[in-house]
């Protein structure tokens, strides 16, 4: 399974991918961050968030996209800009028809270090250690990136179980 994980934001949006299965070790394909000046306007900045990913999904082909889901913050005008980040590579991805999936920080948190409120120091020692890297990417936003793609890939055979059980549930109900 080929993960492109995506942490949003106006700035710097984290990107990373990873290949791998469960129970198996885990290789880094890419890793990097797509910046924008904070000085330009929003929709340039959110065409040059969309050139990027472009550029990542030309590049490394994933089969599915992990997205951090954006949470409630207390700067709104943060949320905006990250909310609006991952909208657009959602849309990327969608348009590819490639799966989208979004983890919450504490999913991913959990996921990579067994701790829902691990710190970004303990996310990054661990993607370094899981992904055998020299060092911890940086800056912090390329290492979540590529933690979203670990989180997916553990957890993305969980729940498409999960979903099929549920799936078949619902047909069932429906014609008994």
């Amino acid at each position: 399974m080929r993960v492109l994980g995506v942490d949003p934001g106006l700035t710097r949006c984290g990107v990373g991918v990873v290949e791998g299965v469960p129970g198996r070790p885990l290789t880094m394909l890419g890793v990097g961050v797509v910046r924008t000046p904070v000085d330009a306007e929003l929709g340039r900045r959110l065409v040059a968030i969309e050139q990027g990913i472009e550029a990542w999904l030309d590049e490394h082909r994933p089969e599915f996209v992990a997205v951090e889901r954006v949470f409630s913050q207390h700067n709104v005008r943060t949320v905006m800009g990250t909310a609006q980040a991952s909208a657009v590579a959602m849309l990327c991805a969608a348009r590819r028809g490639i799966p989208v999936a979004l983890h919450t920080p504490s999913e991913v948190k959990a996921a990579v270090t067994g701790s829902g409120r691990a710190d970004k120091a303990q996310v990054g020692a661990m993607v370094t250690r899981l992904l055998r890297l020299s060092a911890p990417p940086r800056p912090a936003d390329a290492a979540d990136a590529l933690a979203l793609a670990i989180c997916h890939i553990w957890r993305a055979p969980a729940q498409n179980r999960l979903q099929q059980a549920v799936a078949l549930h619902t047909s069932k109900g429906r014609t008994g």
